[in-house]
């Protein structure tokens, strides 16, 4: 499976986005899907993950509350809406399918990472 995110851009603080994963194949809808992000300087980290029908969605507390992950099996996107965006949300956003059947916080249980998307968000 090929994953390719996108709807990254520039955003002041408190504005929004919405990125989406599109997958290569009919296997995506599968698998769970997460997201993560990493800063320049920084680890890789989770942001969200969300089962393979949808229902099942985890966050990392920095973003709870603010964004939230869903998906269409139907055009085998998973989207992560971004809302009140903060400077330190300001990184790298890929996603990737797991390997299990569960969704996991470890990037270690990933693979067919996408190409990321950029997000800045500007004080």
């Amino acid at each position: 499976v090929q994953l390719q995110a996108s709807g990254g851009g520039l955003v002041h603080t408190g504005g929004s986005l919405r990125l989406s994963c599109t997958a290569s194949a009919r296997t995506f809808s599968y698998k769970p899907v997460g997201w993560f992000r990493q800063a320049t300087g920084k680890e890789r980290e989770f942001v969200a993950g969300i089962g393979r029908a949808g229902v099942i969605t985890d966050y990392a507390d920095s973003v709870k509350d603010r964004f939230t992950i869903s998906r269409d099996n139907s055009k085998r996107t998973v989207y992560l809406q971004m809302n009140n965006l903060k400077p330190e949300d300001t990184a790298v956003y890929s996603c990737a399918a797991a390997r299990a059947s569960v969704t996991t916080r470890s990037p270690y249980d990933y693979d067919s990472w996408g190409q990321g998307t950029l997000v800045t968000v500007s004080s």
